[in-house]
């Protein structure tokens, strides 16, 4: 599910900001920004949020 990936993802990204691995958090930065998008852009189905973790 999208909401799951979005998480998940989120998580790579705290933890890749602890490391001096700009690089991998910049991508990572993208792709969550590329998957709160598309979140978005399905107008919230299910009535689910963000903030469920």
């Amino acid at each position: 599910m999208l909401i799951d990936q979005i998480c998940e993802l989120r998580d790579k990204l705290n933890q890749s900001i602890l490391t001096d691995d700009y690089e991998a958090t910049y991508e990572l930065s993208i792709q969550l920004d590329e998957l709160i998008a598309k979140y978005y852009n399905q107008g919230y189905k299910c009535g689910q949020s963000l903030r469920h973790n």
